[in-house]
């Protein structure tokens, strides 16, 4: 962040992306822009869910200027791995790196989607899925983050089946899957 701790990009659209085949086996790379583009090119990627110890769920809203799902609500934080990097410290970089928040990570499951954003792209993502717990208020990095807020579990299973289009893709079909397969699994 910058000395205000207020805005630092921490990646571009020529950054290089890892590029998987459905196994999850490392076959390339390829830079993010062109990843995106057209019907996406499958890459490895991750999404945390941040709870605190109210049981809340820390999520954000996705900056304005993104190119996919700009001004969208979305999991605590979500990227990717660079070339070389171990997922479970890209995580924790990352989590840094946007809210400033340090946590316990603990890999849940992966899985493959693909998520057209109309004409502008396409996210085509083998994910990796990490929770972890913070009682941490972030400081964000505004060049990621629009806003934040800790939210109940019920509300925002509420908030999610009343105004869907409000929220990324991936974050739908993850909570999804957590609360119908790892609910024993998230932090109370």
């Amino acid at each position: 962040m910058d000395p205000l701790g207020r805005r630092k990009i921490v990646s571009s659209d020529d950054e290089l992306l890892v590029l998987v085949d459905a196994t999850d086996r490392t076959i390339g790379t390829l830079d993010k822009s062109a990843c995106h583009d057209g019907r996406g090119v499958l890459h490895r990627a991750f999404s945390l869910f941040v709870f605190n110890s109210a049981g809340e769920l820390l999520i954000q809203q996705r900056q304005a200027d993104k190119r996919l799902w700009p001004s969208y609500w979305s999991n605590s934080c979500c990227s990717h791995p660079r070339a070389g990097e171990d997922i479970a410290n890209a995580v924790g970089r990352r989590l840094a790196e946007e809210l400033g928040v340090n946590a316990d990570l603990t890999f849940l499951y992966k899985f493959e989607y693909t998520a057209r954003f109309g004409e502008v792209g396409t996210e085509h993502e083998l994910c990796w899925v990490y929770v972890g717990r913070s009682d941490q208020d972030p400081v964000v990095n505004t060049a990621e983050v629009q806003a934040w807020r800790w939210i109940s579990r019920d509300l925002l299973t509420e908030e999610l089946s009343s105004n869907p289009d409000s929220f990324t893709p991936w974050f739908t079909m993850e909570w999804r899957r957590l609360t119908d397969e790892f609910e024993r699994q998230l932090p109370a």
